[in-house]
C-alpha cells in the first residue's frame, strides 16, 4: 500500500505540476507577460510546486526534516544531477544574467539560510523575511530581463510564446491551474505518508528520506523541463530553470514552510554540519563552472553527475554506518576533493587570463 501511495504520489505531483505551469504559463501570455518573464517565475515556480505542496505538508504534520532534507536535497539535486545529465547531453549555454544575478544570489541565499539555521530553528518571522525576498526577486528578474541579449529573449519566445489563444481556451487554462493545485496537494500528501512508512521500516531517518528519495521525485518537473530544453537546443532554458528553481525553494519553499508550521522548523545539527554546507559547497563549485566561457562542457556535466553519485552514496553508507565508510571518506577528502578543486581552480584562471587577453587586444 506505501509503495502504491508513492508511486501515485509522485504521479499525481508530476501530471499536477505539468498542468499548472501549461495553464499558467498560457494565462500569463494572454496577458501579455513576456515569453522570458514566464520562464524566469511562472515556470521556474512551477516547477518549484512539488516542492512546495510536499514541504508545506510535511511543515503542518511536524516533519521538519522532511522540509529541509526535501529542500536541501533538491538543491543539490538541481545542479548536481539534472544539470550534469543536460549537459552530458548537449554543452548548455549559461545567459549573463544568470552570472550576474541569479547564480549569485543562490549561494548568497544558501550562506543566508544557514545563518538563520544557527539558532536550531527558522521562525515564522525568518519565513516572512524569506518570502519579502522572494517579491523582490521576482521584481528585480523581471527588471533584469528587460536588458537580456536578443538571443535569449528568442530562445525564451521559442518555447514559452503563445498564440492567440480564443477566449473560450482561457477557461481550459484556469481549470488545468485548478486542477494542477489539486493533484499537487493530494500527491504531496500521498508521498509525505509512504516517506515516513519507508524511513521507519528501513530504520532511516526522515531526513535521510527527504535528502534523496523525496528530493530526487519532487525535482522530476525540473528533470523533465530542463532534458526537453537542452535536447531541442534551448540551452538557456535548461540552466535558468535550475537556478531559478533553486532560489524558489530557498525563498519561496522554506518561507512558506516556516510560516506555515506552528512553531516553526526545527533544524538539526546534522543539517547544520553538514547538509547546509554541503548545499553551499554545491552552489560555489558551481560558479566557475558556469563562468568558464559561458557554457557548461560535457566534462563538466559528467564531473557534476559523479559528485552526486558520491553524496548519495555517502549518506547511504553514513545512515547504515557501513564498513565501508571510513575507506570512501579517505578517498573523497585526500584524492577526489582536491583534485576538483585543483581542476575548476586552474579553469577558472585560464579563463581570466583569456579574458583579459581580450581586453588588451
Amino acid at each position: 500500500m506505501n509503495i502504491l501511495l508513492f508511486l501515485g504520489g509522485l504521479a499525481f505531483l508530476i501530471v499536477g505540476a505539468e498542468a499548472l505551469v501549461r495553464g499558467a504559463s498560457r494565462l500569463a501570455a494572454v496577458f501579455g507577460v513576456s515569453p522570458l518573464v514566464i520562464g524566469l517565475t511562472v515556470v521556474a515556480f512551477g516547477t518549484s510546486s512539488p516542492e512546495i505542496a510536499v514541504s508545506v505538508n510535511a511543515a503542518l504534520a511536524g516533519q521538519a526534516s522532511l522540509v529541509l532534507g526535501n529542500v536541501v536535497g533538491s538543491n543539490i539535486f538541481n545542479i548536481l544531477f539534472i544539470l550534469g545529465l543536460s549537459a552530458v547531453i548537449v554543452p548548455l549555454l549559461v545567459s549573463q544574467q544568470l552570472i550576474r544575478l541569479e547564480l549569485p544570489l543562490m549561494i548568497g541565499l544558501s550562506l543566508f539560510i544557514l545563518l538563520l539555521a544557527l539558532d536550531s530553528t527558522l521562525s515564522r518571522l525568518d519565513g516572512l523575511v524569506l518570502l519579502v525576498g522572494l517579491v523582490g526577486y521576482i521584481l528585480l528578474s523581471l527588471r533584469a530581463s528587460r536588458n537580456e541579449k536578443r538571443e535569449v529573449q528568442e530562445e525564451y519566445a521559442k518555447e514559452f510564446g503563445q498564440k492567440t489563444v480564443p477566449p473560450h481556451n482561457n477557461l481550459v487554462n484556469v481549470i488545468l491551474v485548478v486542477v494542477g493545485l489539486g493533484l499537487l496537494i493530494l500527491g504531496s500528501r500521498w508521498l509525505v505518508q509512504s516517506a515516513v512508512a519507508f524511513a521507519q521500516f528501513l530504520g532511516l531517518s526522515e531526513l535521510i528520506i527527504g535528502l534523496t528519495i523525496i528530493a530526487a521525485g519532487t525535482s522530476l518537473p525540473e528533470v523533465v523541463t530542463s532534458i526537453i530544453a537542452a535536447l531541442r537546443g534551448e540551452r538557456d532554458i535548461a540552466v535558468g530553470n535550475v537556478v531559478g528553481s533553486n532560489i524558489f525553494n530557498l525563498l519561496g519553499v522554506l518561507g512558506v514552510s516556516s510560516v506555515l508550521a506552528p512553531a516553526g522548523i526545527a533544524v538539526s545539527e546534522a543539517v547544520v554540519g553538514f547538509d547546509l554546507p554541503v548545499m553551499i559547497a554545491v552552489a560555489l563549485a558551481s560558479f566557475p563552472i558556469f563562468f568558464t566561457g559561458g557554457y557548461i562542457s560535457r566534462w563538466e556535466g559528467g564531473f557534476l553527475l559523479i559528485y552526486y553519485v558520491a553524496y548519495t552514496l555517502y549518506l547511504v553508507l553514513s545512515a547504515t554506518a557501513h564498513d565501508a565508510l571510513p575507506r570512501f571518506n579517505l578517498v573523497m577528502l585526500y584524492f577526489v576533493i582536491p583534485l576538483s578543486v585543483v581542476t575548476l581552480a586552474v579553469t577558472f584562471t585560464q579563463e581570466m587570463r583569456r579574458r583579459q587577453a581580450r581586453q588588451v587586444a
